[in-house]
């Protein structure tokens, strides 16, 4: 019988708020990006607004020079006492000494100041995360200061704009506060103070990111970029780089964030500004560490502790070199660095900012405890309790009401209740749960929400109460799809306290929830509508993987629903929906004009994933024919096997995957029934999803293709092999009755491709060049004769100027990156970033000779009469299968179509 952990006192958080060494939380949110809260965060170091005549914005005080608080009748004393404290964290005691100030302003009449200093101290209750009390000082100031038209006095008007729209934002208004910027912007023009400009711009930016206007967001960024480079030297040049390195970061330009933040940090250096120093060291490890540069981002992480004055800062660095070593199982540093960690966050001032690090640090320390006893043979790990890890988050839950932050609260509810689901406590879990989910919809906090939700699920359904969970998951789901874009791009705002990953606190939600419907329905009838609710939710996965694949939610606009084109415009055409379950694979079906029906193999992920990778290694060796028919049967009998008979009887001719997983690196088309391949009997089609861009026929229409080719690799890519077909592949296309337009080599570059695309209305572009497909939006391009096209820009590449949108773009000597299981991630992003109804990209390379023959007899077999897309590849395919020379899979199965395959 398993042992149980009791945690005692914890429940009713009634536990004595103590400092005790080595405290340690297991819980399910994942830990990647290590207490993301100020990495990407532009809004995450604000700069208090100047009172006239008291505090230099530039004047640097050293924090350990504090002397203890006195109170005094002086209230520029005052400030700069809030304003010390406001810098070292201390944002509780700042608001002590700005009410202060702000009585004494009063008695005085001194109503400049006094409006000031209240936007200040909005400033310092929203680093406590106390809105209400924000709100209000912040509504105050602005209501002295309505009216003024001195220039000076406009700008401190300014300076509280900008404090309430990080209010707004914060509070999820972007359009309140994009105009509230916007506001900013016009009178820091007016006043000609460069550095207000760049600051409301950045910040309109992130309103912008937050609301989903992507290119805009880059637009102004760049807009940024300019006004920086004519300003001369100062705190706010570098405060600036550094904000917008943070934003091209977020908006996944790693390149051009690194070279602000490096300038950033020049500057820094020669201002010998060691807040600034830290702050963008800071900013660099954050940059490695999204490049996925571990020893970079550690050796950032360890100067920035080294030099920031700020406690906050070196405690966050100290925390994201922590997550690293754990990723890497570096116990031995792991047990060097704890301590350190700890001694400093006993040390930080109460605020938001410290009660998070204190979760979070709770959450390393239970990925500490589970790896090393794990790992046997080492003895670092010191056998710190449960209970301890309770009292510590009982803590953190007692000073998150005492500066009344229901969010933080929240969080700190979770983690507390997921500690009790550890220990299999099921119904004080539970209760925890429940109190911290109503305090986070109460606080506009989704992103805690959800995983309050998600927990929930996975308590009841672990005491039984399936229905209980089902409607837990099905919530989840919804405050998932509620966050879409905010779960991408806007971890710095919306998610900026919580760590999180997609693979591992998104991605399990839409499964588990999956699972369950599923498991939900064994030995009873078929429930079409559980069926349904099934298959929209690995729907629902696959867009959300791709919005994370690009840092924004990337399918928008009208569509068709796949069951009305198989129902109506298609009905010899079948759907499958392979869902890879922990302990079974899942298929669910739609047959034209037949209810969906599902069916299971109870085979576990771990197999299923191993013979995936396998038979992949198989397919692309042309010796290797006999390994792939045994095991592509095996994935046959699996998927098709059930229901073939019914295929039959249906007149089904061409079947359509939304794949799942590992899956989605195979072609279909190779599976082996034990006589045929799929492709000897089916034309074969992928799709991303449930619904369409309005499909159509593309043989309705004239051929028109832009077709662009590099017969040599660009220099600096000699990996890639020349493509010497290039012009017979051309030339096959012509010969086929395709009206061309040709860019071969020196004439294929990026801004003619566009231009063509652009003045021309081609509904075919077909790029034979080298490119790859990755799980990584960065490794996922395509080359021209200058270099890397990547597949971010592919939407403006191939819609341009409003123009309509291609019918099929055609990738001809592209492969999925080796050794990446998530590969074809990077073939469905490209697919539906070039907004083409249907896409045709080859998932290895393969011969020159034949992928020349195998275009032409597509082109030809298109061109011929009334087929689709789907049959028109099957055609080419079984042409290449015929050939003596090609009729392994290696030569013939590559070639995917995806998206509209009629």
């Amino acid at each position: 019988m398993a042992k149980t952990t009791r945690i005692v006192g914890a429940n009713s958080i009634k536990v004595k708020s103590q400092k005790q060494p080595g405290r340690w939380k297991k819980t399910t949110l994942a830990h990647f990006l290590y207490f993301l809260i100020a990495l990407l965060c532009i809004l995450g170091s604000p700069v208090l607004a100047k009172v006239p005549d008291s505090i230099n914005s530039s004047s640097q005080v050293a924090i350990n020079s504090l002397t203890s608080l006195a109170v005094t009748a002086d209230p520029a004393s005052l400030l700069k006492q809030g304003k010390i404290l406001y810098n070292s964290g201390n944002f509780a005691k700042a608001v002590e000494v700005l009410q202060q100030a702000i009585h004494t302003y009063e008695q005085q009449g001194e109503s400049l100041k006094l409006a000031t200093t209240l936007s200040n101290l909005s400033l310092a209750y929203q680093q406590l995360g106390a809105w209400n009390q924000a709100q209000d000082a912040i509504t105050e100031s602005l209501n002295l200061l309505k009216g003024q038209d001195d220039n000076q006095n406009l700008q401190i008007f300014a300076q509280s704009l900008d404090i309430k729209g990080r209010l707004q934002l914060t509070m999820g208004q972007a359009e309140a506060a994009l105009a509230t910027w916007r506001q900013t912007e016009e009178i820091y023009r007016q006043a000609n103070n460069k550095s207000g400009v760049v600051r409301s711009l950045i910040n309109q930016a992130q309103a912008w990111r937050s609301q989903g206007f992507y290119p805009r967001a880059v637009k102004t960024l760049e807009q940024v970029s300019q006004t920086l480079k004519s300003q001369p030297d100062s705190i706010e040049k570098t405060v600036g780089l550094r904000s917008l390195g943070d934003a091209l970061m977020v908006v996944g330009d790693l390149e051009k964030s690194r070279q602000a933040l490096e300038e950033s940090l020049i500057i820094a250096r020669n201002l010998q500004s060691s807040a600034d120093i830290g702050a963008s060291l800071f900013s660099l490890g954050n940059n490695a560490l999204k490049q996925q540069d571990s020893l970079k981002a550690i050796a950032y992480y360890q100067q920035t502790v080294e030099v920031s004055p700020s406690p906050l800062t070196k405690v966050q660095a100290q925390l994201n070199h922590l997550g690293l070593l754990i990723e890497d199982q570096r116990w031995a540093e792991v047990q060097t660095l704890l301590p350190l960690i700890e001694s400093q966050i006993d040390q930080l001032p109460l605020s938001r900012a410290s009660i998070y690090a204190q979760v979070n640090f709770s959450q390393s320390l239970a990925k500490v405890k589970s790896g090393i006893l794990q790992a046997s043979s080492q003895n670092y790990y010191s056998g710190f309790s449960t209970k301890d890890s309770a009292v510590l988050l009982a803590s953190a839950i007692q000073q998150s009401r005492s500066l009344g932050d229901k969010r933080a609260e929240a969080y700190a509810l979770k983690s507390l209740g997921g500690l009790y689901e550890e220990t299999r406590q099921w119904p004080e879990a539970q209760e925890l749960t429940q109190q911290g989910l109503a305090l986070a919809q109460s606080s506009n906090a989704p992103e805690i929400t959800y995983s309050l939700q998600w927990q929930l699920g996975r308590l009841l359904r672990a005491q039984k109460d399936i229905n209980g969970a089902i409607a837990a998951y099905d919530a989840a789901v919804n405050t998932l799809q509620s966050l879409r874009r905010d779960l991408v791009a806007n971890k710095d705002v919306v998610n900026q306290d919580v760590q999180f990953n997609f693979r591992d606190s998104v991605e399990p939600v839409y499964r588990e929830s999956v699972e369950l419907l599923l498991k939900s329905q064994e030995g009873k009838p078929p429930d079409e509508k559980i069926l349904e609710k099934a298959r929209q939710q690995i729907e629902a996965l696959q867009l959300a993987e791709l919005d994370d694949f690009f840092q924004e939610a990337c399918i928008e606009g009208q569509r068709v629903a796949l069951d009305q084109v198989v129902d109506k415009d298609n009905p010899t055409a079948a759907i499958f929906y392979p869902i890879i379950l922990p302990d079974e694979l899942q298929v669910i079906v739609k047959i034209p004009k037949q209810p969906l029906q599902s069916y299971s193999n109870k085979i576990s992920q771990v197999k299923v994933e191993k013979l995936l990778v396998e038979l992949r290694k198989n397919l692309v060796n042309p010796t290797a024919t006999k390994a792939v028919k045994t095991q592509a049967q095996e994935v046959y009998n699996w998927l098709l096997k059930p229901i073939e008979s019914q295929l039959h009887k249906s007149g089904v001719d061409t079947l359509v995957f939304v794949l799942d997983g590992p899956l989605r690196n195979l072609p279909m088309a190779a599976l082996y029934d034990g006589k045929q391949y799929l492709v000897e009997k089916y034309a074969v089609a992928l799709s991303v999803g449930l619904q369409l861009l309005d499909p159509k026929p593309l043989v309705q229409q004239e051929l028109r293709a832009l077709t662009a080719g590099l017969t040599q690799p660009p220099p600096g890519f000699s990996k890639f092999a020349p493509l010497l077909a290039v012009k017979s592949e051309f030339e096959g296309i012509a010969k086929a009755g395709v009206s061309t337009t040709s860019l071969l080599d020196g004439d294929f570059k990026k801004k003619n491709l566009e231009s063509e695309i652009g003045d021309a209305s081609f509904n075919i572009v077909h790029l034979a060049t080298h490119g790859q497909f990755s799980s990584r939006l960065e490794d996922t391009f395509i080359l021209d004769f200058d270099g890397e096209i990547n597949v971010k820009d592919f939407d403006t590449l191939f819609q341009s100027q409003g123009k309509s949108i291609v019918e099929l773009l055609v990738l001809s000597a592209c492969q999925t990156a080796t050794g990446d299981s998530r590969a074809a991630l990077g073939l469905a992003g490209a697919a539906v970033r070039a907004g083409a109804r249907s896409t045709i990209a080859s998932l290895w390379q393969i011969d020159d000779e034949s992928t020349a023959m195998f275009v032409s007899a597509f082109y030809r077999e298109l061109k011929s009469g009334k087929i689709t897309k789907a049959e028109a590849i099957h055609r080419a395919q079984l042409e290449l299968l015929k050939h003596p020379n090609y009729k392994a899979p290696s030569f013939w199965s590559a070639y995917v179509l995806i998206g509209n395959w009629l």
